[in-house]
């Protein structure tokens, strides 16, 4: 139920090294489970964007005021914590970055729950299941699909 309320529609914006050359998009992000989660047990995404998979490794996540880190970085995060009511910024890789415009993208969060025992709780820590494929998204248990626009701009003009 809150899947359609997971991203922010009006965040998509691309990322730029200093040079001003595009190298990657970003956009901000709602964690779905209401008790929020420590970050070692942010799994990463499923990002499927205008049809194309963007895995784990090409992604970073920035929250409570720290630089984006990765999600092997993350797993060591055992005391930070993610307030459900905090947003995040979901950073992606990509040469050139994404034209001016509209843009499909397909996600599911992948966190794995932070109470109870489940019989796969140990092999998940030791072996994280692939964002999408419904192991480990606890409370967004669907791929759901945003429609975000990306507005015109560059590294000094928005």
């Amino acid at each position: 139920m809150l899947d359609r309320y997971l991203v922010r529609l009006d965040s998509l914006e691309n990322v730029y090294d200093k040079n001003g050359k595009a190298v990657g998009f970003k956009f901000a992000v709602r964690n779905a489970n209401y008790r929020g989660n420590f970050l070692s047990l942010h799994n990463g995404y499923y990002i499927k964007m205008d049809g194309v998979v963007y895995p784990r490794e090409v992604q970073k996540f920035e929250v409570n005021g720290k630089p984006p880190r990765s999600f092997e970085e993350l797993k060591k995060a055992v005391y930070e914590h993610w307030d459900y009511d905090d947003e995040g910024i979901v950073y992606v890789e990509k040469e050139g970055g994404l034209a001016p415009g509209k843009h499909i993208l397909e996600f599911q969060q992948s966190i794995l729950a932070a109470y109870g025992y489940m019989p796969t709780d140990e092999e998940w820590v030791k072996n994280p299941p692939v964002p999408g494929s419904g192991a480990g998204s606890d409370k967004t248990t669907q791929i759901v699909t945003f429609e975000l626009e990306l507005k015109e701009g560059g590294p000094n003009n928005g």
